[in-house]
């Protein structure tokens, strides 16, 4: 019998933030799991890192949207992203009848990563570029019919733990498991063009002009670019979708803005 490939799902971090929206997508989710759609869930959290980072007196710093992580601030990553909010999902989706396991990308080195190079001239510090996912450790749970929960944390050269773009590492996800769609679960109702109307449709050639120009900006400059990266590393199909199109985004239909490789 053919094997099932998961749907990968990335949660927004901005979602994740407000308890309200939290719990409405993690229904939609379980709604969905309880139908038969299995899905691998990635997930961020950078606005509760700033929280932490903020009661611990530790400054934050971006360079070209990646977080400057020094080795305190890398602990507070790590912490929150493997810790509080993994742990937090999975409590959540449990509460909801979906088996869900949590880890992060360092465990069975699903997400190896070598350091980033410097930005303009920055040193990030401890923040990674994900290489070559292995994503037999995500297979063995789905085949089991659980749902992993997966922290952007990455597994470094010498051991090292690393910080790594949550969009990033779906693609990654995604692209190691073969899985035909991915999907970003935001807070914004897909992508806009330059009249600020949202795309109902894009193919690679288009988003990759849309990012060449001022059009797109703020977070939905990373999630573009992951996934120009999936679809050009075999995923067939990637959907940014906002709140009001979640349940379609995760069903047969594609809601907010629908990617293809041409």
């Amino acid at each position: 019998m053919r094997k099932r490939v998961p749907t990968v799902v990335k949660l927004g971090g901005s979602l994740l933030e407000n308890a309200e929206q939290r719990a409405r997508v993690l229904d939609t989710v379980a709604s969905a799991w309880r139908r038969g759609s299995r899905f691998v869930v990635v997930h961020g959290g950078g606005k509760r890192i700033d929280a932490l980072a903020g009661r611990l007196g530790l400054p934050q710093r971006t360079c070209h949207g990646l977080r400057v992580t020094d080795a305190a601030t890398l602990e507070v990553v790590v912490a929150t992203l493997a810790g509080i909010v993994n742990k937090t999902l999975v409590a959540e989706l449990h509460a909801r009848g979906v088996s869900a396991v949590g880890l992060c990308g360092a465990d069975g080195a699903t997400l190896p990563a070598a350091f980033h190079p410097p930005v303009a001239g920055t040193d990030l510090g401890f923040v990674g570029q994900v290489g070559a996912p292995d994503a037999r450790l995500l297979q063995l749970l789905c085949a089991e019919s659980f749902l992993p929960v997966v922290g952007s944390v990455a597994l470094g050269p010498d051991s090292t733990l690393l910080n790594v773009n949550a969009d990033a590492a779906a693609a990654a996800v995604a692209v190691g498991l073969g899985a035909r769609r991915l999907v970003f679960l935001t807070d914004v109702e897909g992508v806009l063009d330059e009249n600020g109307e949202r795309c109902e449709a894009l193919s690679a050639q288009a988003a990759q002009r849309l990012v060449e120009t001022a059009v797109v900006s703020g977070g939905m400059r990373p999630k573009l670019g992951a996934a120009l990266e999936a679809l050009a590393r075999g995923v067939a199909e990637v959907v940014i979708a906002g709140p009001n199109r979640h349940a379609r985004a995760l069903g047969r239909g594609t809601g907010g803005t629908h990617l293809v490789a041409a």
